[in-house]
């Protein structure tokens, strides 16, 4: 351990990833705002979409409406900082604002993954108990299991965010594009061993548990499907589980990637722009895949525009 004398009372962090790439920096700043509207629009029309056409009022489409409310917030909480960032001589945060921006992105990463898995949970009652389907995934249940996984994402994020934040800082330069508990760790002072067994134990509770569970609904889902004697009922079954599968194997897949990966010095900017992609292009292709893969989705965009023509034409 370090002397009490080399501690640093932190007021602001220093955010330099990148720095060494000035014309990458750049290219980003174009982008970044681009992708932004994208993921601001597309996730806005569909939560629209959503509310205003009734024939989505149904479990489905209400944790769909979730999961787009999720992502808009969760760029919102990284991209405007990160861009400030591009642009700013210091490239600094203040300390609240990293400690912000690290509840509330850690949050919502958090409840994602245990959204995705209550969704696999909706596909598994609709397709292998179909007769009680209304019954089981009732409007109560639907609102209570929502409340659930942001109040488990944001307590566990919470948690851990705070048990960092409270460790003593010996510089507070962060070789990264946003406050992220890996990037912070590398900065403290003492023992950290008790955080990465926090880490560890979150990872499991988090990413590994939802994980396996998606697996099996969706080992029950298949098995169902090919049980159906009818190629158009086994393809109609199907549909409705294609856009979550193609969400949640885009989502884990990178955040599996990202995590599990050995870590060295040779892959540090291949590091940083996986991560960024990874945040940037799920969101952003989330309303994408679930307005290409639904007839239920295209529908609720023809109604609604068409109703608004209608009655501006009137």
């Amino acid at each position: 351990n370090m002397e009490k004398d080399n501690y640093t009372v932190v007021t602001e962090f220093f955010l330099v990833g990148l720095s060494n790439y000035p014309t990458l920096q750049m290219l980003l700043y174009v982008l970044c705002p681009l992708m932004y509207l994208v993921i601001l629009l597309g996730n806005s029309i569909l939560i629209i979409i959503i509310i205003l056409d009734p024939c989505l009022h149904n479990p489905m489409y209400f944790f769909l409406g979730n999961l787009s409310f999720l992502d808009i917030c969760y760029t919102s909480s990284t991209i405007p900082q990160m861009l400030v960032s591009f642009t700013s001589e210091r490239k600094s945060i203040t300390f609240i604002g990293c400690a912000l921006q690290l509840i509330i992105s850690l949050g919502l990463g958090s409840t994602e993954c245990l959204l995705l898995a209550v969704m696999a949970f909706d596909r598994y009652v609709a397709i292998c108990n179909p007769l009680r389907y209304t019954i089981i995934m009732n409007k109560g249940l639907c609102v209570q299991m929502a409340a659930w996984t942001w109040t488990l994402g944001f307590s566990v994020a919470l948690t851990q965010s705070v048990l960092v934040l409270i460790l003593p800082f010996c510089e507070n330069i962060i070789d990264h594009l946003f406050c992220e508990i890996p990037a912070l760790l590398k900065l403290v002072c003492v023992d950290i061993s008790l955080n990465v067994f926090i880490m560890i134990i979150a990872s499991i509770i988090l990413l590994i548990t939802p994980l396996l569970f998606i697996f099996f609904s969706y080992v029950f889902i298949i098995s169902t499907i090919l049980r159906i004697k009818s190629s158009e009922g086994r393809q109609k079954a199907f549909s409705t589980c294609s856009a979550h599968l193609t969400v949640v194997i885009l989502f884990y897949g990178s955040a599996l990637f990202m995590y599990m990966k050995p870590k060295s010095k040779d892959t540090k900017l291949f590091d940083e722009l996986f991560g960024l992609s990874y945040w940037v292009i799920t969101p952003m292709l989330n309303p994408i895949i679930y307005s290409l893969r639904n007839k239920e989705v295209k529908e609720g965009v023809k109604k609604v525009f068409i109703r608004n023509l209608y009655l501006r034409t009137m």
